[in-house]
């Protein structure tokens, strides 16, 4: 009896996990694995050498650890368990593998003294053990994660728009580039990205999920800007889950929303479906701080490290986020899974399922 019901578990599990693979029909790599990791090394070069110059960052070392109960890590959604281990020099105190570096980038910028205007990058490199795994998702998760100091006259949708402009310049610099290296792969982002909030996506697809709001707009316009994503909308739910504690999601902006922040999407041909490159925003200042823990029921965090310097404004106003470089790369080299970019692990199944589909796993 108990065999019976570990085997209906594993086949149960097993079909969760294969429910969040997509199978491209007639999918064929454009370009091998040689060529792949050749790929991926002009991208990853050629992109933060844009991304610097556009923005005006410096480089710096990240960690891909740090202590536990300080408030640094991110917390994401808040319900992803970071991996955490003890160490022993340090009286068994708790560390944990990073979600992100939103937080500790800006504690950065405090101790580096940076100058209005410019700001820094890095790569981050995280293992984030409660994704869902598919073509977009992996265990092992890497970016360049920026940050750049601002003035309180900047904290605007204006800014925002410039800032998303310039990074998707880049990486419309970046798609020619590869263009050059591999002929037989086509140009096909827009000159322009289109931006829309999140509340008038729900205005204009009021029948559909947020994905599926997603999809339809980005399938229109190819590279699409989704402001405004954390905060309530008119249907009484959020376009998707935001920390309360970096983005600003709650102060009104110019375009007559809530939201300072947004994603950067996509349209996928090879997978049908919107793809988001990359997530940033305006940081919180102390109210926003505030408003957003209360809203999220966390007023408990004040007390924490990164978040009592904020509170006492220690801290420069930034704005900042994230862009995948394993998603960019998967983007660029019209890749089906983003398994073909980067070592990871997977289930059995899957890998067998992608290869049989010509998805061929590192």
């Amino acid at each position: 009896m108990i065999g019976l019901i570990i085997f209906v578990l594993k086949i149960i599990t097993n079909s969760i996990i294969m429910s969040y693979l997509i199978l491209p029909k007639n999918y064929k790599a454009l370009i091998d694995l040689k060529q792949t990791e050749q790929g991926i090394k002009q991208i990853k070069d050629s992109f933060q050498k844009s991304l610097s110059s556009e923005l005006r960052l410096r480089r710096v070392t990240a960690p891909l650890f740090v202590l536990s109960g300080t408030g640094i890590n991110d917390n994401l959604s808040g319900h992803e368990r970071p991996v955490q281990f003890h160490i022993k020099d340090m009286n068994e105190q708790s560390a944990e593998i990073v979600h992100s570096l939103a937080k500790w980038k800006r504690l950065t910028l405090a101790e580096y003294k940076t100058e209005i205007g410019y700001g820094i990058y890095t790569d981050m490199n995280a293992i984030r053990a409660d994704e869902e795994l598919g073509n977009l998702h992996s265990l092992y998760v890497d970016q360049w994660d920026w940050e750049l100091c601002i003035e309180e006259k900047d904290r605007n949708i204006k800014l925002l728009k410039v800032i998303v402009k310039q990074i998707y310049a880049a990486i419309r610099q970046t798609e020619y580039l590869v263009y050059e290296q591999f002929p037989n792969i086509p140009q096909i982002l827009p000159e322009n990205i289109t931006f829309i909030h999140s509340e008038e996506l729900v205005q204009k697809y009021p029948d559909l999920s947020p994905r599926e709001r997603e999809n339809r707009f980005t399938k229109e316009h190819k590279a699409v800007f989704v402001i405004g994503i954390g905060g309530l909308l008119s249907n009484g739910k959020k376009h998707d889950e935001r920390a309360p504690d970096y983005d600003d999601w709650t102060t009104p902006n110019e375009d007559g929303f809530s939201g300072l922040n947004g994603d950067l999407l996509v349209w996928n041909e090879v997978l049908g479906c919107s793809f988001e490159l990359s997530s940033m925003g305006i940081r919180v200042d102390k109210n926003a701080l505030l408003k957003q823990l209360n809203i999220c029921g966390c007023t408990e965090r004040k007390d924490l490290y990164f978040h009592k310097k904020l509170l006492n404004e220690e801290l420069p106003l930034s704005i900042g986020g994230g862009i995948g470089q394993s998603r960019l790369c998967m983007f660029l080299l019209r890749k089906g899974h983003i398994g073909e970019i980067q070592a990871s692990i997977w289930p059995e199944e899957m890998r067998e399922t992608c290869n049989k589909y010509g998805m061929n796993l590192i």
